[in-house]
């Protein structure tokens, strides 16, 4: 079993638009680990922003979200250290209701 340590995602949605930021490659034994996510205001607007794990990219639905409608101040960076599993096709879709946030995850790849 093979494990890459890397950037799994980076996104900067456009506003209130959900995107996907991150899907497990497909395959049998596939798994990542996502270490951390780091949200960054690129703006003088506050924004709120959402994470939505969507198991084997399942529809959106309000039990997928991590995090729902947090604010983001100005030139704020928000760092979550979350420790969490996703299996193969998992996706991580993220939102922000400016689109001025930049997105950036972080983890393992194992396969």
């Amino acid at each position: 079993m093979a494990v890459t340590y890397k950037v799994l995602g980076q996104a900067k949605p456009v506003a209130a638009t959900d995107t996907t930021l991150y899907t497990v490659p497909a395959g049998a034994g596939n798994y990542a680990v996502v270490s951390s996510l780091v949200i960054n205001n690129l703006t003088q607007d506050v924004s709120t922003v959402r994470v939505a794990v969507r198991p084997a990219g399942a529809a959106l639905e309000d039990k997928n979200y991590i995090i729902h409608t947090v604010p983001i101040g100005t030139f704020q960076t928000q760092v979550y250290t979350i420790g969490i599993t996703l299996a193969a096709t998992d996706v991580v879709t993220v939102h922000d209701s400016t689109g001025k946030c930049a997105f950036n995850l972080f983890g393992s790849e194992n396969s």
